[in-house]
């Protein structure tokens, strides 16, 4: 009887585990299908589910992170882009977006140093960069002079 119970425990544990998983996946392909179709609000909404079945899911703070741009929600944004951030230092989109939010405060020590982690991790948007830092060279220079 008790190998039974052992058993039986075992096998919903691991059905539950199953569902778990494929429903953190779906969440967040949904999110994304409904992210490209413009659907900013039902995109957040299965981006938000998705986090509550896997918190370390990056790319579901990520996408939270892009529906708030878009939204121009600059604090939500930096809260999700830092949690990317948090659980996957070396994602060059999150770098990406946190060195324009940081050119736009004018925190140049923060775009110096997320440009040099960027260097190091850059695979796709390199060039992207390339663009920040020269903004940034062409406005140094007025700041030092004021």
């Amino acid at each position: 009887m008790n190998k039974i119970f052992k058993f039986s425990l075992f096998f919903y544990l691991i059905i539950n585990l199953f569902n778990t998983l494929n429903s953190n996946e779906k969440f967040f392909n949904t999110g994304l299908k409904f992210f490209e179709e413009k659907k900013y609000d039902d995109a957040k909404f299965m981006f938000e589910r998705s986090i509550v079945f896997n918190p370390k899911n990056s790319n579901s703070y990520l996408y939270l992170a892009k529906i708030y741009n878009i939204k121009e929600d600059q604090k939500k944004e930096e809260k999700n882009l830092e949690a990317t951030l948090l659980i996957e230092p070396d994602n060059e989109e999150a770098i990406l977006m946190s060195m324009k939010i940081a050119l736009e405060k004018s925190n140049y020590k923060k775009v110096k140093d997320l440009s040099k982690t960027f260097k190091q991790v850059c695979k796709k948007l390199c060039d992207e960069n390339k663009d920040i830092l020269e903004t940034l060279a062409n406005i140094e220079p007025k700041n030092n002079e004021s």
